[in-house]
């Protein structure tokens, strides 16, 4: 038999689904699964999304531009400018979601064993992009105490060599919540400029900042203009994950050019996802409000109520819909499956993402996992509930 190859062995296996078979064979089992896991919301996707949709007139579903239709391009730049990030359509590439434009900023930026500086706990995903492009994740590690806030510069000073080519941020986080203050980002870029560095941001989740506190782009930095990559997605903007529309932002002409022809090797992005995510601009400001306040107050019950938990500790987000907590159990890769395979509580149980996966450092997380408060808070309370009387039976309680 032909052996595959080395890229395909080193590939990393997603930390988020690889326990879907351990929960597959408990649904068969009749068991009850509340899915914190997964980035999924269960949020209503706009009905300006769905009805354009719904009303595409065309005869033939054609092939769109490589760099996605111009009329959505157009209209992505006067929602940009919404945030005063001040581009045009030509500084606007669409993709096949986020993913792909992380992707191909990476293969735009860096040569194979070029340098990638990452703070870490990060995407799980970027692990993934990275392998793809035979680049080197570079990690510099954010701490829970802290509640994830960047880690002081000289700690990326520590890892600049002659092979780093850029820095990934995600801000709002994945996994973490953490938003990056204006400080902070000011720091990434004296250092970006320091040692002639791209910054590449991922800001997938600017809709969901919480307490008052400010989003700042990559965009918005003074000077940076051939440095900085934004990248984005409609995914969790609209709670439209499966129309696989993202977008790749540069005012550097180059990378631009550059991430053209990626695209038209690819030939070109969902056409319905861009019909789509075109009308989904027009989605009022009232449906952005109520998801919000409907964030906020999955964020505050599930943060207070693991808090209470004995031996557990959780940061409060400002951002996204993602947590990071420390749990009592010696491993929490050997925990998650554990609850889908040997625990249940009134024939419930609950999924989390081991937060191993979402470091590079080797040991790091071994007792995180990640939630996702995407459910109702009815089932968050449900949920809460299963993780508490779980701990208390866990065979590898630490505490």
């Amino acid at each position: 038999m032909p052996k595959i190859s080395n890229k395909a062995l080193h590939m990393p296996a997603s930390p988020i689904r690889k326990l879907v078979p351990f929960a597959e064979a408990a649904k068969k089992r009749g068991v009850k699964i509340y899915h914190l896991n997964i980035g999924q919301p269960d949020i209503e996707t706009p009905q300006t999304m769905m009805q354009a949709i719904r009303n595409f007139s065309p005869k033939v579903v054609e092939y769109s531009h490589s760099a996605g239709i111009e009329s959505y391009r157009r209209k992505l730049a006067e929602y940009y400018h919404r945030y005063k990030i001040e581009v045009d359509h030509n500084q606007i590439m669409i993709t096949t979601g986020g993913s792909e434009a992380i992707a191909i900023a990476i293969m735009c930026c860096m040569n194979p064993g070029d340098e990638i500086i990452v703070t870490e706990p990060f995407y799980a995903n970027y692990n993934g992009f990275t392998c793809m492009a035979d680049v080197v994740v570079k990690p510099v590690k954010s701490t829970i105490e802290s509640g994830f806030a960047l880690p002081p510069i000289s700690e990326f000073e520590k890892v600049i060599g002659h092979k780093t080519k850029a820095i990934l941020i995600c801000n709002p986080g994945n996994p973490t919540g953490y938003l990056y203050t204006r400080q902070e980002l000011e720091l990434l870029k004296e250092l970006a400029l320091k040692h002639d560095l791209f910054l590449l941001s991922d800001e997938v989740y600017r809709e969901f900042c919480y307490d008052g506190k400010e989003y700042v782009s990559v965009m918005h930095l003074d000077g940076l203009e051939n440095h900085a990559i934004l990248l984005d997605s409609i995914s969790k903007r609209y709670s439209a994950c499966g129309a696989r529309i993202g977008a790749l932002i540069s005012k550097n002409p180059a990378i631009m050019s550059a991430a053209l022809k990626f695209g038209q090797a690819r030939l070109s992005p969902p056409t319905f996802g861009q019909v789509g995510a075109e009308a989904a601009i027009d989605t009022p400001e009232s449906y952005f409000v109520e998801v919000k306040k409907e964030y906020v107050e999955r964020r505050d019950f599930l943060i207070d109520a693991l808090n209470k938990i004995d031996g557990v500790f959780c940061p409060k987000p400002s951002g996204a819909f993602y947590a990071i907590a420390s749990l009592p159990i010696d491993n929490a890769d050997t925990f998650c499956q554990w609850l889908l395979e040997g625990f249940q509580f009134e024939n419930q149980t609950v999924m989390l993402a081991p937060a191993s996966g979402f470091y590079s450092t080797p040991g790091e997380g071994q007792k995180q996992v990640r939630l996702a408060y995407v459910l109702k808070k009815e089932d968050l309370k449900n949920a809460v509930k299963c993780l508490e009387e779980a701990l208390r039976v866990y065979p590898g309680r630490t505490l």
